[in-house]
């Protein structure tokens, strides 16, 4: 089983609150962490590597923070994965036996298909989280 890593949740998450904000306007790590609930330190690490990488951008300064480099449904929970996760795909086929690799590509292929849904889908999983939540008080 492919493992997603703490790293990797919590850049989504940090991903999802920045997608909140109106474009233009910029979130300080203060106030994603506290919305996302992730420690400080580390989504600090986090946000680095995302803008280093060209998801983020961010403003010096005391109104500064970060945004979104690009929209929300450019951004593929794949991309995120392949940026922080070491491993990001590794190659799992790793046999000479010709059933077996065919099988693990195959795999690999719908891994990779259903990694490609973009993060614009988690206002979706919002909603249906608060009539959930709605539907039970």
């Amino acid at each position: 089983m492919i493992g997603i890593s703490t790293k990797t949740v919590y850049a989504v998450a940090a991903l999802h609150e920045l997608g909140t904000v109106p474009e233009g306007e910029v979130l300080r790590i203060k106030e994603i962490a506290k919305r996302a609930s992730i420690p400080q330190n580390f989504l600090e690490q986090i946000l680095l590597e995302l803008k280093k990488q060209g998801m983020l951008s961010s403003i010096k300064g005391a109104h500064g923070g970060y945004r979104l480099a690009k929209p929300l449904k450019e951004i593929r929970l794949k991309d995120v994965i392949e940026i922080l996760e070491s491993d990001g795909f590794m190659d799992i086929c790793k046999t000479d036996n010709p059933a077996l690799k065919l099988f693990w590509t195959d795999v690999r292929k719908r891994v990779e298909k259903t990694l490609s849904i973009p993060l614009s889908e988690l206002k979706e999983y919002q909603l249906k989280a608060a009539q959930a939540l709605n539907y039970s008080i």
